[in-house]
């Protein structure tokens, strides 16, 4: 698919866009209205098409449950290993569609490599995730920032001392998401281990604050995020803080949605959920 529209739909999720401008924009990249919409299906998401872990997969207890936030009771959706007693943790953060079937399945897969999984529904101040996902992207960047990210630190603390958990516990944020992990490491000394997946990075004046190890996965192609890493990684190369980044070159931004066909990089997601895997397993140990 043309680059040009892999680009107008990320500003379209992300500056946001009014759907109105999107198609309109769409169709003149496309030629016509009628080519615009035909495109539209591979880029928004599918969720029946990707989903890797049933909901009722009998490996796994899921369950909703609530946990004390700076704004009240968060909703969070929670995943272990059936018959599983004590267990690393993993906090598992949403894009900006909001805690979906996409996250949920993403929330077993973390539980299937043999964690306590929670995935925050960081909408929850203002009602919970809607099923229609421009209403939830619009929701997002009316959260109040640093309120939101004493949501996610609350979410670690809930899980140091849950009687499923060992007191170990990591994060992994998907696009919007990645930015809240990299704020958790700035404000949770005692988060043990963070990953992003191509998301804005914390300022770096801030670096200094972080003290969990952190694992970076970029899009060669995602411009806009990329712009912030050279000062991001200066700033923990000064702080002497332990990360490591990859770079996969030829993937776009959300490269491992699987619910988009357009964006979805099969090779970048696979390695880069190989390495996350690794790399939570390896700092999380009791």
């Amino acid at each position: 698919m043309d680059q040009k529209i892999i680009e107008l739909y990320d500003e379209y999720t992300h500056a946001p866009l009014e759907r109105r401008v999107f198609l309109a924009r769409l169709a003149r990249l496309t030629g016509s209205a009628a080519a615009a919409l035909a495109v539209v299906p591979f880029l928004e998401s599918n969720y029946a098409r990707a989903a890797i872990v049933p909901a009722d997969d009998p490996r796994l207890d899921t369950g909703r449950v609530t946990y004390p936030g700076a704004t009240g009771e968060i909703k969070a959706y929670m995943v272990r290993p059936k018959g599983a007693a004590k267990l690393p943790a993993v906090v598992v953060i949403h894009e900006n569609r909001g805690l979906n079937p996409h996250i949920e399945d993403v929330t077993r897969r973390v539980a299937l490599e043999g964690f306590l999984a929670l995935a925050p529904d960081l909408l929850s101040p203002l009602g919970g995730t809607p099923p229609n996902e421009d209403t939830a992207r619009d929701m997002i960047y009316k959260l109040d920032r640093k309120e939101m990210v004493q949501n996610v630190v609350s979410a670690v603390a809930f899980l140091k001392k849950h009687a499923n958990g060992d007191g170990k516990v990591g994060a992994v944020g998907f696009c919007w998401g990645g930015g809240p992990v990299g704020e958790l490491a700035v404000n949770a000394p005692d988060l043990d281990a963070a990953v992003v997946y191509y998301g804005q990075q914390p300022n770096a004046s801030e670096v200094e604050k972080i003290r969990a190890p952190l694992l970076l996965h970029y899009a060669g192609l995602d411009a806009r995020i990329n712009a912030g890493i050279p000062a991001f990684v200066d700033a923990l190369k000064k702080t002497n803080k332990k990360f490591i980044m990859h770079m996969y070159e030829g993937a776009n931004h959300a490269f491992n949605n699987d619910t988009s066909e357009a964006r979805y990089h099969k090779q970048a997601a696979e390695q880069a959920w190989s390495r996350t895997i690794a790399f939570v397993k390896d700092n999380l140990k009791s």
